[in-house]
C-alpha cells in the first residue's frame, strides 16, 4: 500500500494546481472591465451658439458624440454669427460658431481673446422661388437687385414680374459672405427687403413668396427653392474646391482660449475627426481638406 502514496501524493497535487489556475481564470478583472465601461473624453457640458448655416452639422455632430461620449453634454442653438462670436467673446457661452472670421464681427480685442477653430468649409447659392424664370445671373445684376436699381424679373431676362428680397439680419455671417463675394461688399438698399431671422426661415419663405430672391448656405438647398448660378458658374462642391465658385467661407467654431480639457474642445475635436468627416460630406459641407484654394480673411 505504500508503494501508492508517492502516485497518490502526485494526483492531489496535480489536481489542486488545476483548480486553482481555473478559480484564478474565472476571476473577473476589474480594473480592465471598469476601464472599458468607462466613456470616452471629459465629463461636463458645453453650449454652442451662433451660424444658423452651421446650426444643422452641429446638431448631428452633438447627437453623435453624446452617443458616444455620455458624460459629455452639448447643446446646439442658432442666432447668427454675430450673436455667437459676442456670446462666446463675453463668456455666455462656451462656442462661437461663425461663417465669418470673428475680426470681422468684434473689435480687435474682443477677437484677441478667442481661438479659431475651422471645422469645414461652406458655398453659398444665390436662391430663388422655384417657379422665377432665371438660371443665372451676373454679378453686376446681383449688385443691382440688392441695391435697388433692379426691381423686376423682366430686367434680367424673366417674367414681368416683382423682385422680393429676402435678407437675413445684420448679424448674419451668411449675410455678410454674400454681401463681400457676391455683392463686392455693395451696401444693400434700406427698406427694400424683407428680414428673415434664421437660414430655416428664408428658405420657407421663398418657396412661399412668389418672384423672392435670396440666399443660403448649400446645406440648406432642396428642390423647395431654385438655385441660380453665378456669372454662369454652379454653386457645386466640385467649383468651389477647385475654386472657379467664389461664394464660400469657412465654418468657425471659437472658443475663448485653448480650451484644452473640456467637453467643448473634446466636441470640436470630434467634428474635425476622421470619424465625422463623411457626415460633412453627406451634409452638404466640405472638408477642409478637399480645397485647393484657402482665405486668410
Amino acid at each position: 500500500m505504500s508503494k501508492f502514496k508517492p502516485l497518490l501524493f502526485v494526483l492531489v497535487l496535480i489536481l489542486s494546481v488545476s483548480a486553482a489556475l481555473v478559480g484564478c481564470s474565472s476571476q473577473p478583472q476589474p480594473n480592465q472591465d471598469a476601464n472599458q465601461q468607462q466613456p470616452a473624453g471629459p465629463s461636463g457640458s458645453a453650449t454652442a451658439v451662433g451660424s444658423s448655416a452651421l446650426q444643422p452639422l452641429a446638431e448631428k455632430a452633438a447627437e453623435m458624440y453624446m452617443a458616444k461620449n455620455p458624460k459629455g453634454k452639448v447643446q446646439v442653438q442658432g442666432g447668427g454669427s454675430g450673436t455667437g462670436l459676442t456670446q462666446v467673446a463675453s463668456g455666455a457661452c462656451d462656442i462661437g460658431n461663425s461663417d465669418v472670421f470673428a475680426a470681422e464681427k468684434l473689435t480687435a480685442d474682443q477677437a484677441g481673446t478667442l481661438v479659431d477653430h475651422k471645422v469645414c468649409v461652406v458655398g453659398f447659392a444665390t436662391v430663388a422661388n422655384p417657379k422665377v424664370k432665371v438660371d443665372n445671373l451676373t454679378g453686376q445684376q446681383l449688385i443691382d437687385i440688392f441695391t435697388g436699381k433692379i426691381t423686376n424679373w423682366k430686367d434680367v431676362g424673366g417674367d414681368d414680374q416683382k423682385i422680393v428680397i429676402l435678407n437675413r439680419p445684420s448679424s448674419s455671417g451668411t449675410r455678410a459672405t454674400f454681401k463681400k463675394y457676391a455683392l463686392n461688399g455693395a451696401e444693400e438698399a434700406a427698406g427694400q427687403a424683407l428680414t428673415e431671422e434664421s437660414s430655416g426661415t428664408i428658405k420657407k419663405a421663398l418657396a412661399d413668396t412668389p418672384g423672392s430672391i435670396s440666399y443660403l448656405a448649400l446645406s440648406y438647398v432642396d428642390s423647395t427653392v431654385k438655385s441660380l448660378k453665378y456669372n454662369g458658374i454652379e454653386a457645386t462642391t466640385d467649383n468651389i474646391t477647385s475654386g472657379k465658385y467664389p461664394i464660400w467661407s469657412y465654418e468657425h467654431m471659437y472658443t475663448k482660449g485653448e480650451a484644452a480639457g473640456t467637453v467643448a474642445k473634446d466636441f470640436i475635436d470630434y467634428m474635425m475627426g476622421a470619424e465625422f468627416k463623411s457626415i460633412i460630406t453627406q451634409m452638404g459641407y466640405i472638408p477642409n481638406s478637399a480645397m485647393t484654394v484657402s482665405r486668410d480673411k
